[in-house]
């Protein structure tokens, strides 16, 4: 299948700055994936419930997800 024209880059690769965003959103994206995994299970473990669950969860999620997003990222700008 031919390339479209007129796509997003315009011939042109992703720049430097592209592909620290696209890391850090994959990073993002699997550290929140993880963070739900791994604090639903500790969080439920030390029993805790309701708003208390949902509030650890989210926390946990967040700082998952920004920590891995900032390292891909990095990884990514390394790359470049």
């Amino acid at each position: 299948m031919p390339a479209v024209p007129g796509s997003m880059y315009q011939g042109q690769g992703p720049t430097c700055f592209d592909k620290m965003k696209m890391g850090f959103y994959l990073g993002f994206a699997v550290g929140m994936a993880s963070g739900a995994l791994f604090g639903g299970f500790s969080a439920l473990r030390g029993g805790l419930r309701g708003r208390e669950l949902v509030n650890t969860v989210g926390k946990v999620m967040i700082q998952g997800g920004g920590s891995f997003g900032t390292f891909l990222a990095i990884g990514s700008g390394l790359r470049c």
